[in-house]
C-alpha cells in the first residue's frame, strides 16, 4: 500500500479499454472524518482497537544481542519492556511492579548487572523469565505466594531480526499482518545487519497524518525538492507508473522520470546518490535498478531497502495529536566497521526527508482541527491513502 506497490488489487481502478489499468481511484472518494484526526475519545478507542490488539514493531534485534540488555517503549499509554535472558531468549513485559504498580525500567536501555529485574521502589526481583523471586518484606502472608505475582508477559516475536510485541491476549498471525507479503525483501540479508545509526522526532500529528503523507507523492514536488532529483517520478506528482492515466504512452521509456527508478549515475538513496561498497550480493537487477523497495506492517513500521543498506521507520502514537517516529539505519556488519565508511552521507539524506514529511505533517494537522472539517476528498493518486483508510476502518470494526 506505499510506494512502487504495482501488484496489488487497488478497489475502484478505472480500467482503460485496450489498455493495461491505471491504478488511480475512479471516484472522488472522502477521506477519514475530521474528529477522527482531533478527537482523543476516537483516539482512545483506536489505541484499544488498533495498537493494543495488532502486531507493533519496536526496533532491530541487534540492539539487544547480549543477555540481560533491556530496552523500554511507550505503546499508547502502554509502558513496555523487552529484555534478553542468559539463554538468548528474549522476553517482553510490561513496565509494572505486581507488587503496587510502580515502573520496574525507568531507562530506554541498558543492561542488568544480574539477572534480576528489581523494582527501583520497593525493591521487588523478579528472575528475567519474569518469575517473582523475591520481596523485601520482613516477612510474608501466609496466604501469599510468589507463583500468583509474575510480571505481565507480552506476547514478542523475532522476525527476520525485527522485534514485533503485541499486547493483545489472542494475537493474529504475524505474516499476516504484514501488507506486502514477507517475501517482498527476501533477498535483502535483513536478520544479519546491525543497527548503525538511530534518529528519533516527535511530531505534532496524528499518527495516521504521517501514513497518509507517506503514502502518496502528490506533495512531493513542492515538499521534497531533493528527493524528486534523486526519484524522478515522484517530481510528476506519482508514486508509480500507473499511476499516470497515460502511462501507456510513453512505451518503453527508460526515462527514469516515465519508469521509475533513481536518476542516471545515482545508486542509492544518500546526498550525493552513491551507494556503499560492497553492497547487498543476492539482489535481482530489477531490485537494483528500482532504487527503493518497501516493506509495510500496518500500524507501526515501513522499512526501505536500498542495494547497500536498509532502513526501518517505526512510528507510534503519544497523543491523539502527537506522533514519535524512529529511525534505525541497518547495515552490513563489515560495512559499518569498514575504513571510511561515511554514515552522515546516508543519514543526512533520510534526515531532510523525514524533517520535511515531518514538516508536512505537522501543516495538515493544523487545519484539521477547523471546526468545518469535517471531511476531505481524495485524488485518483491516493490510492494508496484510501487503502489505508480502509485498513484503518476495518481494524476499528467499519
Amino acid at each position: 500500500m506505499s510506494i512502487q506497490n504495482e501488484d496489488r488489487n487497488i478497489p475502484n481502478r478505472r480500467r482503460l479499454t485496450g489498455r493495461e489499468d491505471f491504478d488511480g481511484l475512479t471516484r472522488a472518494e472522502p477521506t477519514l472524518p475530521g474528529p477522527a484526526y482531533v478527537d482523543p475519545v476516537h483516539h482512545a478507542k483506536e489505541l484499544e482497537r488498533i495498537f493494543y490488539r495488532h502486531w507493533i514493531f519496536l526496533c532491530h534485534a541487534s540492539t539487544l544481542q547480549t543477555p540481560r540488555a533491556f530496552r523500554s517503549f511507550t505503546i499508547g499509554r502502554q509502558g513496555i519492556f523487552l529484555v534478553r535472558d542468559d539463554d538468548g531468549t528474549l522476553r517482553a513485559f510490561h513496565n509494572s511492579c505486581r507488587h503496587r504498580g510502580s515502573a520496574l525500567c525507568l531507562e530506554s536501555s541498558g543492561a542488568f548487572s544480574k539477572p534480576l529485574i528489581r523494582c527501583p521502589y520497593h525493591q521487588w526481583a523478579y528472575a528475567l523469565d519474569g518469575r517473582l523471586v523475591a520481596t523485601s518484606s520482613l516477612a510474608e502472608a501466609p496466604d501469599f505466594d510468589r507463583e500468583d505475582y509474575p510480571l505481565h508477559a507480552v506476547h514478542v516475536r523475532e522476525w527476520r531480526g525485527c522485534v514485533f510485541v503485541c499486547l493483545g491476549d489472542d494475537p493474529p498471525t504475524l505474516e499476516e499482518t504484514f501488507e506486502r507479503g514477507s517475501e517482498r525483501i527476501d533477498n535483502w540479508p535483513l536478520e544479519t545487519l546491525v543497527v548503525g545509526h538511530t534518529w528519533q522526532k516527535v511530531m505534532a500529528c496524528n499518527w495516521k497524518v504521517f501514513w497518509e503523507n507517506f503514502n502518496e507523492c502528490l506533495h512531493c514536488p513542492n515538499i521534497h525538492p531533493e528527493l524528486c532529483d534523486l526519484v524522478p517520478i515522484y517530481g510528476r506528482r506519482i508514486s508509480q507508473v500507473r499511476d499516470d492515466p497515460h502511462w501507456r504512452n510513453y512505451g518503453d521509456s527508460t526515462d527514469p522520470k516515465h519508469a521509475g527508478g533513481l536518476k542516471p549515475g545515482a545508486e542509492s538513496w544518500s546526498v550525493d546518490g552513491s551507494a556503499l561498497e560492497p553492497g547487498f550480493s543476492g539482489l535481482t537487477e530489477e531490485e537494483i535498478a528500482r532504487g527503493q523497495t518497501y516493506f509495510v506492517s500496518l500500524p507501526s513500521v515501513f522499512i526501505a531497502a536500498h542495494k547497500d543498506y536498509m532502513r526501518a521507520v517505526r512510528v507510534l502514537p503519544l497523543d491523539v495529536e502527537t506522533t514519535q517516529i524512529e529511525v534505525e539505519w541497518l547495515f552490513l556488519p563489515e560495512t559499518l566497521f569498514s575504513d571510511g565508511f561515511d554514515m552522515k552521507n546516508i543519514t543526512d539524506f533520510t534526515i531532510l526527508v523525514m524533517e520535511q514529511d515531518a514538516a508536512a505533517s505537522e501543516m495538515n494537522q493544523i487545519g484539521l482541527r477547523s471546526q468545518k472539517y469535517d471531511h476531505g476528498v481524495l485524488m485518483p493518486e491516493e490510492h494508496h491513502v484510501k487503502a489505508f483508510h480502509d485498513w484503518v476502518t476495518s481494524a476499528m470494526g467499519g
